[in-house]
């Protein structure tokens, strides 16, 4: 065998001894938040909230936040009134030839 290939070899066997080591000295860290914002163990939680059977409340009765529906309703009539009281430009060239 080559003197060349022999030392190739042995620093393939040296990186990856190196390897092994830092995999052992250096843990991951499932905690940690990558840069989206997400955390590891952070998805295992969400999933399994996500996934909990739902429960009613004894009484069978829907408790629900009333003054959060009202804000709701009222931000989506203004959308919709809003939406119906704007005039395009067309429309007010048009308005303009009727007359």
């Amino acid at each position: 065998m080559p003197t060349l290939h022999r030392l190739a070899t042995l620093r393939d066997d040296v990186i990856f001894f190196v390897y092994l080591y830092q995999t052992f000295a250096y843990k991951v860290d499932h905690t940690r938040v990558n840069e989206f914002g997400q955390g590891g163990d952070e998805e295992e939680v969400e999933e399994k909230l996500a996934n909990r059977p739902l429960q009613a409340p004894a009484d069978g009765a829907v408790v629900v936040n009333q003054e959060i529906a009202d804000e709701g309703i009222a931000k989506l009539d203004a959308k919709m009134t809003s939406v119906s009281t704007k005039t395009t430009g067309a429309d007010v060239a048009g308005a303009k030839r009727r007359k």
